[in-house]
């Protein structure tokens, strides 16, 4: 079974459109770990457009009492001020991804280029050194993972916004063998794969059927979208049982 990281980003998103609080972003990382998911996910931009620097202490504060079982996972790009950040609440896990500031969300992975592996590996031996799982953010191509280890980093998280597209666009078979063969790849190397990026109710089975030993499956926008409709611990529950199955 898969678990199911929730992201949080979005809640944060309609919170910071008013001076009110509202919605509550530790009443709903409550609601999360109620309704049985496995951690949650947050992404601190620079911007603070949605998740803010000031949430990830207070997010690591209400979880304390559940982890390790369940996880903190901290996205972001290993800059200074981010490593800062993410070693004073030391998250079960971090996810390091290559965006610039201005991105509107992680939408490529690692090039590997030498500039790169310096700044990856320097950055995974400050998380190793307050307990932090490492996770790269990689394109699906199985060619790149090679250099995953070099890093020291534990495992990947396939980008799968491409297979998304196709999915919706109703021919996904050449971008799932992407994810699945990258995934393969990984698991061969000993990695942890996750994945990530417009996942829903839909797309969701088929790639996982055709991809060995996911181990989570960090999903925000799309089940932020289902919860409108469905509501917020239902649709947390739909995605935790498409994950086991």
């Amino acid at each position: 079974m898969a678990r199911l990281s929730v992201n949080l980003n979005k809640i944060a998103l309609l919170r910071n459109a008013r001076r009110t609080g509202v919605p509550n972003l530790l009443h709903f990382a409550r609601l999360v770990h109620a309704a049985g998911a496995h951690g949650i996910t947050v992404h601190p931009r620079p911007d603070e457009r949605h998740i803010r620097r000031a949430d990830v202490p207070a997010l690591a504060g209400l979880i304390a009492p559940w982890r390790p079982g369940f996880e903190f996972n901290i996205e972001g790009y290993p800059d200074n001020a981010f490593l800062k950040l993410v070693a004073a609440v030391a998250p079960e896990q971090c996810t390091l991804v290559p965006d610039a500031p201005g991105v509107l969300t992680s939408e490529e992975g690692w090039r590997f280029d030498a500039t790169q592996q310096t700044l990856l590996r320097d950055a995974v031996a400050r998380l190793h050194a307050h307990g932090s799982r490492v996770i790269l953010f990689v394109d699906p191509d199985p060619a790149v993972v090679a250099r995953v280890p070099e890093t020291g980093a534990e495992g990947i998280e396939i980008y799968t916004g491409s297979y998304a597209t196709a999915f919706r666009e109703g021919a996904p078979a050449q971008a799932r063998a992407a994810c699945a063969a990258t995934a393969r790849e990984a698991a061969a190397r000993g990695l942890v794969v996750n994945i990530g990026h417009d996942l829903n109710l839909q797309n969701l089975p088929p790639l996982l059927a055709a991809m060995p030993a996911v181990a989570e499956a960090s999903i925000g926008h799309e089940l932020t979208a289902d919860a409108l409709l469905m509501g917020w611990e239902a649709a947390i529950a739909a995605y935790r049982d498409a994950l086991a199955g």
